[in-house]
């Protein structure tokens, strides 16, 4: 038997802030199970911060680069100052970095934050990249979580993480299943700092809006939806497509907010099944959403929605990734072609020793 201690690292597409976990795992008999959560902690990102990630698309590349750098830096600075705090001993550092470009059908993904900045600063090995070698191997890169999932959560038919984007994973015979279903966050969390604040709490503005048919039926045709699985979105796609589409409805956010909301409740209904009485675990921010948690249970009649303790719904993401690190080290696989369609199971993430 083996114990490790993993730093997990995890910044997504709402840029709310850097999730940082530490997770002692046992390593037996070719099983890992997850002890304990010794500490976890959110560091918000300064609007500043949020503002130079946010232009990461339109710079040069030798502004990219050197914002590749800096975030790398400022996160190295983070997990030392975590380390310290709760006074943890840790193996290495696995990180999802800040995804920038993810366009898998043109053979390309980039994450930003660079993994031996992030080495330099917090005198540990990292481990990152996780979704390059994936892609190259012909597969979307994405989602990664699954695999965690299938680890971590075994006892539950669905797992729904509800970010920036909806994904679901669920077992289909001796396989598993994940795609993205939906934008989620990202949309809500647009739409409510219109309105002069972070994101909709509760759904309360989604809430008292009125729902809008044609822009709900509108939003249910676009292409990705008929699309089979593997599948994944990016942020290109949700400002290039679905922010186009909503603007052309001369509607007030609060409306917007609720159709949205119908939106994504109605999508991940499409996915699951409707005949036989299932559980799915919710975690992402989105599992705080009250209204949006109500809309899923209305759409899915059969369905028991289980969401578990604030840590596991905050930082499940840092912690599966804190697993796929530890998958690498191993030299275990911690990608599913299942899952991203690609030409078989790999072993991502590029590893820096300090």
């Amino acid at each position: 038997m083996q114990d490790y201690v993993v730093i997990g690292l995890m910044s997504g597409t709402s840029l709310d802030g850097l999730d940082i976990v530490a997770c002692h795992f046992l390593y037996k008999d070719g099983h890992i199970i997850l002890q304990d959560i010794l500490a976890a902690e959110t560091y918000a990102y300064e609007p500043m911060m949020v503002q130079q990630v946010s232009r990461a698309k339109t710079l040069s590349a030798e502004g990219y680069v050197q914002l590749h750098v800096f975030l790398g830096h400022y996160m190295g600075k983070k997990v030392a100052h975590f380390i310290k705090k709760y006074n943890i001993k840790a193996d290495f550092v696995a990180s999802h970095g800040q995804t920038i470009f993810h366009q898998p059908e043109h053979g390309f993904t980039s994450q930003i934050g660079d993994g031996a900045a992030i080495s330099a600063e917090c005198a540990l090995p990292v481990v990152c990249d996780f979704r390059s070698m994936d892609v190259a191997c012909g597969g979307q890169g994405a989602p990664l979580v699954p695999i965690g999932d299938a680890i971590l959560y075994a006892d539950y038919d669905y797992c729904l993480n509800i970010g920036g984007i909806s994904n679901i994973s669920y077992q289909l015979g001796d396989k598993r299943i994940a795609y993205d279903i939906s934008p989620a966050n990202m949309a809500l969390n647009y739409y409510a700092k219109k309105m002069g604040q972070d994101y909709d709490k509760d759904g309360s503005w989604a809430k008292v809006g009125q729902f809008n048919a044609c822009l709900f039926d509108q939003l249910n045709a676009l292409d990705y939806y008929a699309r089979p699985y593997p599948k994944s979105l990016g942020a290109e796609w949700v400002e290039s497509v679905f922010f186009p589409l909503i603007e052309t409805f001369n509607i007030d956010n609060y409306s917007i907010l609720n159709t949205i909301s119908h939106h994504i409740a109605y999508q991940i209904s499409r996915v699951v099944e409707q005949e036989l009485s299932k559980n799915m675990l919710i975690t992402g921010g989105g599992a705080k959403n009250v209204y949006l948690c109500q809309l899923i249970a209305d759409y899915s009649k059969n369905l028991t929605l289980v969401i578990p303790d604030v840590i596991h719904i905050d930082y499940k993401e840092a912690i599966v990734f804190a697993l796929l690190g530890l998958l690498r080290w191993i030299q275990q696989p911690n990608c599913l072609s299942s899952v991203t369609g690609a030409t078989k199971d790999v072993i991502g993430g590029a590893i820096y020793y300090c």
